[in-house]
């Protein structure tokens, strides 16, 4: 999986949105936002492919958290990526 480019991260209040810098990319029957562990993980998987796996390391080294925890929190976040179309095989 790869995060497509294009695309800033934004703060929101407490939360953060992903903004599309060309209209081309933008779909305006979804708003993309984020919380602050998944803005850190699209943060650090830019330009790089990852996995479920991937995304699992990179919480439990962030956050301390189980790795049976971080790897469903991974699938969940790699699946509403997928869904939002910011992510490609």
């Amino acid at each position: 999986m790869k995060a497509k480019t294009g695309f800033t991260l934004r703060p929101l209040g407490r939360e953060f949105i992903l903004t599309a810098d060309n209209i081309q990319q933008v779909n305006f029957n979804k708003m993309i936002s984020l919380n602050e562990s998944a803005a850190f993980l699209w943060r650090s998987v830019q330009g790089m492919t990852f996995t479920a796996d991937t995304l699992a390391d990179l919480l439990v080294g962030q956050y301390g958290i189980d790795r049976e925890r971080a790897l469903a929190d991974s699938e969940n976040i790699m699946g509403k990526w997928k869904e939002a179309e910011i992510v490609e095989e």
